[in-house]
């Protein structure tokens, strides 16, 4: 099927009987993908290729020069021939013509008595119109019943092979395991032939490849070779239906396995929380083609906001696994307080762990991001814990990472726990001292004097702090004049005493503003002097 007539077809029409080929015969194999009417010589820019021209030479035909040029333009072009009116304004065709022509196998096609061009063209173009309509028709014909296929339980090779039996060539099929499918079969010692032949140029114009891609990930290549006959635009568009249909049908199965993952989160579950043996663990591990004296880490995963859309937790178990199994771990998924629990199982050497899953996870938030270009999750990640019976620790402080990531790292999207260094030290505190007291012991004039004052001495403190002293930064930081600055830490020596930029007492300050924050995110509260101030 084509949407073409080559230029051998076109002279055995009607009007073409008393028409010559008087040069290029070598050429008469080009394809046409249409018909026009040229008068004038400047034409190099009005072209696409494969046209055959109809021509009476009338603003050429004099002078020779402009002729050639007319010429050269059609053959730089790729026209695929040019037809000429023999009469008034071309008696003949020159011989440089001719010459040049036949040098490039260009054909030129000579009418000896006056022709019809509007029926040359409307007889042509109602072939070529009536084959497209045909090629759309069958195209669409094709693709309904290979729909109809995948709403039945078939497979891979039933699909390769409707594609086989309408291009009746040879197709390899090599699936994400390397593989190779040959439809139709062929005999072993002929295999490594074909092969070749694929990995060769000598089938120009007669080979096809094209890969199957599933969520940014290779699953297969479809090879087709033909020995016969060229491949057509047809066969293109066939085998691009083709691969449509074999994406969806493997990600369909995808899909299908991953919901029967999330079925077994139970085990997960009990596993998470100690209550699974090391040879229950070891028994899945293997099961799942990964290792037990491997390494591992749990990765949590939540909405960034609860204004942000649901997640569709099926879909987005697909891309973690399309994503972090080619940074080299095992994936297993459950769901534990309304948030999506990855395990992630390493299968590579230790050393480089935690840069392969950073980059995974850059990959991921890429893909998920809103129409803002913001992106809609966050991440935390526990521990990296081994050996793998003691899974419960790197869940354990994978909450305890999201939870200070949701109270004190707002704008952060992504953290590792052992990353989170300071914040760790002040939650470990909290949970087995009251640090109210000891924030209080220090930093209470301030509270109290901007609850009574509407003031920013806290802020102007910390981030003073931060700029290690420097004036100069923190007003710019602040938004404010150096004078105002120079007034604030005034009143905070009277409050704090003329050395808290000293290095002892400046790093326990700085301590204490970070777990004020700490306790006024989580709502706790200060008492002292018959007052509560909230932090």
């Amino acid at each position: 099927m084509k949407a073409m007539l080559s230029l051998q077809e076109i002279m055995k029409r009607k009007q073409f009987e008393q028409a010559e080929v008087i040069t290029g015969e070598q050429g008469m194999h080009r394809q046409v993908k249409w018909v026009h009417v040229v008068e004038i010589t400047n034409i190099e820019k009005l072209l696409n290729g494969q046209e055959l021209i109809l021509s009476t030479g009338v603003s050429f035909g004099g002078d020779n020069a402009k002729f050639r040029s007319f010429v050269q333009q059609l053959i730089n072009c790729q026209a695929a021939g040019l037809c000429i009116e023999k009469g008034s304004f071309i008696p003949s065709i020159p011989q440089e013509i001719i010459d040049l022509a036949d040098a490039k196998q260009f054909p030129l096609i000579l009418f000896h008595h006056e022709v019809s061009f509007v029926d040359i063209t409307q007889d042509i173009h109602s072939v070529l119109i009536n084959q497209q309509y045909q090629m759309i028709s069958q195209l669409e014909s094709y693709s309904q019943t290979l729909n109809k296929k995948l709403l039945t339980n078939t497979n891979e090779f039933e699909i390769l092979t409707y594609l086989q039996e309408h291009l009746e060539t040879q197709i390899i099929y090599e699936n994400s395991n390397q593989e190779k499918l040959f439809i139709p079969d062929v005999p072993i010692h002929k295999r490594k032939k074909l092969l070749c032949l694929s990995n060769s140029n000598s089938l120009k114009g007669k080979y096809l490849k094209e890969t199957v891609q599933v969520l940014d990930k290779q699953h297969g290549i479809i090879h087709i070779l033909s020995r016969e006959r060229a491949l057509s635009e047809f066969d293109h568009l066939l085998l691009d239906r083709t691969v449509t249909a074999l994406a969806q049908h493997i990600l369909r199965g995808l899909y299908v396995e991953e919901k029967r993952r999330l079925e077994e989160s139970e085990w997960l579950r009990s596993w998470l929380e100690g209550g699974q043996t090391k040879e229950s663990i070891r028994d899945f591990l293997a099961r799942n083609e990964a290792i037990f004296h491997k390494g591992g880490v749990v990765l949590l995963c939540k909405k960034r906001s609860q204004q942000a859309p649901d997640l569709d937790k099926t879909y987005l178990t697909l891309v973690f696994r399309s994503v972090f199994e080619q940074q080299g771990f095992a994936v297993f998924f459950t769901e534990m307080k309304n948030t999506l629990t990855v395990i992630l199982i390493n299968r590579r050497e230790e050393r480089g762990w935690k840069e392969r899953l950073s980059e995974g996870t850059v990959t991921l938030m890429n893909k998920q991001k809103d129409n803002k270009g913001n992106g809609m999750l966050r991440l935390a990640v526990g521990k990296y814990i081994q050996p793998l019976d003691q899974l419960s620790k790197s869940y354990q402080s994978s909450w305890e990472a999201m939870q200070i990531q949701e109270q004190l790292l707002k704008e952060e999207h992504f953290s590792f726990f052992e990353d989170l260094h300071i914040y760790r030290l002040i939650s470990f505190m909290q949970k087995h001292h009251d640090l109210r007291d000891f924030v209080m012991e220090y930093l209470e004039p301030v509270i109290v004097h901007d609850q009574k004052n509407n003031g920013k001495l806290l802020e102007t403190l910390k981030i003073y702090l931060s700029c290690n002293g420097s004036k100069k930064e923190t007003a710019s930081r602040l938004y404010i004049v150096r004078q105002t600055l120079y007034h604030r830490i005034q009143k905070l020596e009277s409050l704090l005493g003329e050395d808290f930029m000293t290095s002892e007492k400046r790093l326990v300050i700085e301590f204490m503003v970070m777990v004020y924050e700490y306790l006024n995110t989580t709502n706790a509260y200060l008492e002292g002097d018959n007052k509560t101030y909230s932090i």
